[in-house]
Order: structure tokens, then sequence, then C-alpha cells
């Protein structure tokens, strides 16, 4: 049986750990020439040698417009095109209103916003009809949770980017979605259970699935959305959050 993404080449930021990193790797077993990118090169080595065959790793940063084009000049030289990016790399800090501080405002809007913008705009030259554009959403975007102001801005304003890019990129034949995950069992949700008491009880009670997500289930909808299977789907957001947002 044929794979899906065979020789295709396939961009996933910040694929060094969690959502990034176990799509990477679905994707590398469905035949993609993968190149994932992270910021710390010990971690991306690691990384690469998880993924296994198939997968180049780029030392960079997404909010450094100059480690991007180190990138896709690496990708340009190896394979000439781009057919999927999944512009993945993010970060989530908390600040209360009344307690944000420009650092942080600048720290999760150069990373998650301008990243993604420059993440997309810098591959488009390698792309053509038939490629797909996938964006790292979250539920946050959506809902209103405290202390979360800054990084549910980015997400909402990455749920935006999916519908303008959608028009803009409609007469080249490339399409735009978004994933957006709920609570997901990523080494940094792990992390915060550890560190809250009661906490994972409550995300429970509060999921209408009644479990915690896991980083496979964000990566299936990502190569859906990646793959002809979505052909006729463009501008979306599609969550993987066991209902939390619709119910």
């Amino acid at each position: 049986m044929a794979k899906r993404f065979e020789n295709k080449v396939v961009v996933v930021t910040g694929g060094t750990d969690g959502i990034g990193l176990t799509t990477a790797q679905a994707f590398a077993a469905e035949g993609a020439h993968i190149y994932i990118t992270g910021r710390r090169q010990e971690r991306l080595d690691e990384a690469l040698k998880e993924i296994g065959d198939g997968v180049v790793g780029v030392q960079g940063d997404v909010s450094n417009l100059a480690d991007l084009d180190r990138l896709y000049a690496r990708i340009e030289k190896d394979r000439g095109r781009v057919d999927v990016v999944f512009a993945n790399a993010g970060v989530s800090e908390s600040a209360p209103i009344g307690g944000i501080e420009e650092d942080h405002f600048a720290r999760v809007f150069d990373i998650n916003v301008k990243g993604t913008v420059f993440t997309v705009q810098k591959a488009l030259p390698l792309m053509s009809a038939g490629a797909s554009i996938i964006l790292a959403g979250s539920g946050a975007g959506s809902k209103g949770f405290p202390n979360l102001s800054i990084y549910s801005a980015t997400k909402a304003a990455i749920r935006s980017f999916a519908r303008t890019w959608t028009a803009d990129l409609q007469s080249r034949g490339i399409r735009v979605n978004v994933v957006s995950p709920g609570m997901i069992l990523t080494p940094a949700m792990q992390t915060y259970l550890e560190s809250n008491a009661g906490i994972e009880d409550w995300m429970k009670q509060t999921i209408p699935f009644g479990q915690i997500g896991k980083t496979k289930d964000v990566a299936k909808a990502v190569l859906f959305l990646a793959s002809h299977e979505s052909s006729y789907v463009g501008g979306e957001e599609l969550f993987v959050d066991g209902g939390f947002v619709a119910v």
C-alpha cells in the first residue's frame, strides 16, 4: 500500500519534543522527507535519532529570520521544494493582566506570531499548487483562561491568519488550516500536572471525553489536513480537544 507522503517534503518547526516530535515521526512513517527545527542543538540531535531515517535537523529559532533563511536554503539545496509546512513552534507563558511585562509580551508574540508569519512566508517560493500549510493554534484562542491573555491573543491571531491566507493563496492552490489542541499530555503538560496537585482531576472532569489527549491525537489531525484527504478543506480550525471548546 502506498504511503500518503511518499517523497513529500515536509517542514515541522519546533519538532524536537511534544506534538512536533510525534507529528514528525508520523510523517516519516508515511514516507516523507522531514525537516525539523529546534532551538537547542543537543535536543535536536536526540530528536533526529528518535525520528530515524528521512529527517534533517536545522537548529534555529523561528523568531530569528536569519535562522529561517538557513532552513529554507538547506531545503532548496537538498530538495528544491516544500510540500507541507506545519508551523508548530511556539511558547506558552502566563501573566495576569496588571502584571504583564514588556519582555513577556515581546517574547510570546515574536515566537508565536512573528515566527509563524515568516515560517510560512519564507516557504512560499518553494511551494506550488497542492501544497498544504497547517498552523498550530490552541483552544486558548477561543476560550478565556486566567493569566493567559497574551498567549491566547497570539493563538487568536493564528486563527485569523488561516482565513486571510486562504484568500491570499487561493490562486496558487495552496491550502491553509489550523489545528488547535486542547489539553494534551506533552512534556510541558506533564511538568505542569506534577507541580499542581489536583489539576489533572479538574481537567478530566472539564473535558467531555473525560481524559487528557495524547500527542498522537494531534499528529493524526495534522496529517489529515496535510493530505489530499482534506483537499476541499481550507481556512478551517480543527479542534483536537475531546470536545472541550465545542461543549
